[in-house]
């Protein structure tokens, strides 16, 4: 059984082996510190478990990804597609993401190819 569908990664390195692993994957990168991710994140654990994705949480504490993918907001969610951002949708400040918005979110992306 896998259950094992939300993996989790806190470095640049793990991120870059994580999406070349696999060419379809929504992130949503997030701060510990961060209220507003840590209100969320068992949401967006249900849905890694409850939709057929491959979904990954980036621990972001110190501000790298969001350097390099140019976030501003915590949490973030991003779909890459062959580690290219092909959609994102970032948190309002103040709010982060509604449990709604990451729903709509994930269902929006298209599934992973079979195979």
């Amino acid at each position: 059984m896998d259950v094992e569908r939300c993996a989790s990664v806190d470095n640049l390195q793990d991120l870059d082996q994580a999406l070349l692993a696999d060419d379809r994957v929504i992130a949503m990168v997030y701060a510990t510190w961060c209220p507003f991710c840590r209100k969320v994140l068992p949401v967006f654990e249900k849905w890694a478990l409850k939709e057929k994705r491959r979904l990954l949480l980036v621990a972001d504490d110190d501000e790298r990804a969001a350097d390099v993918y140019d976030i501003d907001i915590f949490p973030t969610l991003i779909l890459f597609e062959k580690g290219r951002i092909v959609k994102r949708l970032d948190g309002r400040p103040g709010v982060g993401l509604s449990e709604k918005q990451i729903a709509d979110f994930i269902k929006s992306c298209p599934p992973a190819e079979p195979g």
